[in-house]
Parts: C-alpha cells; structure tokens; sequence
C-alpha cells in the first residue's frame, strides 16, 4: 500500500485504520512487555468500531500508537494512508490537528481547564482548515453548555467529557479516538454522551475506534473487537460473536471453556462437515511426545 505523508481528502479512498502485525513491546522493571502482540484491524471510513478487554490486553495501547504517540515496535499501522511507524513528527501533528480527533482519558489530557467552553473550541480550531465550530456549537447546545461562561475546571465530569467530545469533533476529524470516554459517568449522562457521539459521527462520517469496559456502550458502535493478551480474541457485530483466527492459525477459545481447558490442555479437533468442526478434550492418560 502506497504511504501518505498528509492527509487530503484522496486519503478516503483508503481504509480509516489499517493494522497489519501490530507489535508494541516496552521496557518495565529492566523486562522487555509485549502489550500487543500481532493486531490485524481494519477500520473502514464512517465505522463505529469498540475495544474491549480487560485491564492490560492491550486497549489503551493501541489507542495510543494509533493517536501517533508511541511508535510500533514492528508491524504497520496507517491512518488513511499514512504509515505512521515511518511518518515524520511533522505529518504526525498534522494527522493528530485535522483527520485524527482525540479523547484520551483525563479531562485535563483534553480540555484546557482554566478556559470557558468556548475558549476551548477557538483554541482547538485555531488554524485548522476543516475545522467548523457549528459542529461544537451543535453538541454544546445539546449538553446545554453552549452559552455556559464557566471556566471547564469548574464542570462537572459529564459536562467535561460533553466539552471534550464537541472539541474534539470540532476539527470534523475523519477518525476519532476516544479512550473510556463515559468511565466517570452514571448511566443518564453515559447514554446522553453516546447519543451525541453517534449522531454527530453519522452526520460527519466519521470513523470511531472507543476503548471501554462497558457492554452496553459497545453495543452502540457497530463492532466490538476483544482484546486478550495483546491480541484479538473475538469480534461482535449485528450477525453475531466469532472467534478470530491468528496469523499462525491459532483459534482463541471463548472465556467459558477457559477455566476448564487451561494452557497446555490436549483437545482434538475434527472436520464434521464442510465449515464445521468439533473441538473436544483428550481422554485422560492421552500421551505427549
């Protein structure tokens, strides 16, 4: 696939997130840590994709070398075209000002605090060509926060991830990244937010890729990638739950047969029919070679 170094609108023509081997290994008490370990993902322009898994699998992680922020220890990742292991610091802020949106975790990560909503909006435009501050004003009118002169320290969480969402979005971003955006929030404001963020998504076209913990706010995007270990162990959409084959063939088993077969259990596995196969565990005293 031929690389960008900036984005343009000809990027539409390729997938919002390509990911292709993803690994991500950092340094921890002196130990080498893979938190991703082989990610293949892609996200289509427009797609509402979640990512969900529990704490250490790799969810944050791969939001954050997505964003441009840490670089991939090997394998690719292209944002619209954009390689961004080999992308220079200066088409990574350009991809991060205008066709990535930002939500990362903190309010103080997206909002300047000392600022009114509005100072947070020009801020956030400021210099950016496909930036429109009606597309803020829209989701500030609608969390009631449009003609609101108090500064965002001084918000509640819901108001400051309402604030957080309307400037991100604010720069008509073709890809938002949104890191456990509704964590701190009961769910009224939660499901307000989603609301909020679906719709202005669909009337941008824009892609999503929301890490979270939460079933029910997974449900609203249009597909739910699990993450295990550093990999991905399944995919919900409309049609169903699947497991997902690894590049090495290997097929995660589902959370419920875990316990029961451990690592290292012997099972045999069978073609029953054409599609179809029949997983079951050795009879005990089975040998090893």
């Amino acid at each position: 696939m031929t690389t960008r170094s900036a984005p343009s609108d000809a990027a539409e023509s390729f997938p919002a997130l390509r990911c292709s081997g993803l690994v991500h290994v950092y340094r921890e008490a002196g130990t080498d840590v893979a938190a991703l370990r082989g990610i293949d993902l892609v996200v289509e322009p427009g797609q509402r994709v979640a990512l969900l898994g529990p704490s250490g699998s790799g969810k944050s992680t791969l939001l954050t070398v997505v964003a441009g922020i840490m670089r991939p220890s090997a394998g690719k990742v292209a944002v619209f075209g954009t390689d961004l292991g080999n992308a220079k610091e200066s088409d990574l802020r350009r991809l991060r000002a205008g066709t990535l949106g930002l939500m990362l975790q903190g309010a103080s990560t997206n909002l300047l605090l000392h600022e009114t909503a509005a100072a947070n909006v020009e801020w956030a435009l400021r210099g950016l060509a496909r930036g429109d501050a009606r597309v803020a004003d829209q989701l500030l009118d609608a969390a009631g926060l449009l003609a609101d002169d108090r500064l965002a320290g001084a918000m509640s969480p819901a108001e400051q991830q309402m604030l957080a969402l309307a400037v991100a979005m604010a720069a008509r971003p073709r890809l938002l990244l949104a890191d456990e955006p509704t964590s701190q929030l009961d769910h009224a404001d939660r499901d307000k937010l989603l609301g909020l963020l679906v719709e202005i998504a669909d009337q941008q076209g824009t892609a999503v890729l929301l890490v979270t913990h939460d079933e029910v706010v997974a449900s609203r995007m249009q597909r739910s990638i699990h993450l295990r270990d550093g990999r991905i162990g399944e995919e919900a959409t409309a049609a169903g739950r699947y497991a997902v084959i690894g590049a090495d063939g290997s097929v995660p088993l589902p959370e419920a047969l875990r316990a029961e077969w451990g690592a290292g259990a012997l099972v045999s596995i069978d073609a029953v029919a054409p599609g179809e196969l029949r997983i079951r565990a050795a009879e005990a005293g089975a040998a090893r070679g």
